[in-house]
């Protein structure tokens, strides 16, 4: 017995079948037989590409706002405190000698 393997379709591949359908110049089972997938999947592929497509929009444009975490003085500070504390550690145990 063969076992049969499962179509594995790229993004690209889905967002083309997607905007086929939602087009609806051809039927759902024409598009279907055009790119070699089920009709139901056609159907799938776009309700999905439908209810994502506002996330395209979402984003601003314009400079990306700077995480304040990253700053490279609270980088500066943090390394400081580090070699203060391992300093400390290397004086109590005896290393540092």
């Amino acid at each position: 017995m063969s076992e049969k393997k499962r179509k594995s379709f790229s993004s690209q591949h889905k967002a083309k079948v997607a905007l086929e359908a939602i087009r609806g110049i051809k039927t759902v089972n024409e598009i279907a037989q055009e790119f070699s997938v089920h009709p139901t999947q056609v159907g799938q592929w776009k309700k999905e590409l439908q209810a994502q497509a506002s996330a395209i929009f979402d984003t601003k444009r314009g400079p990306k706002p700077e995480d304040p975490s990253t700053s490279p003085e609270r980088l500066y500070s943090e390394i400081g405190r580090l070699k203060m504390e391992l300093d400390w550690l290397k004086k109590k145990s005896g290393i540092g000698q």
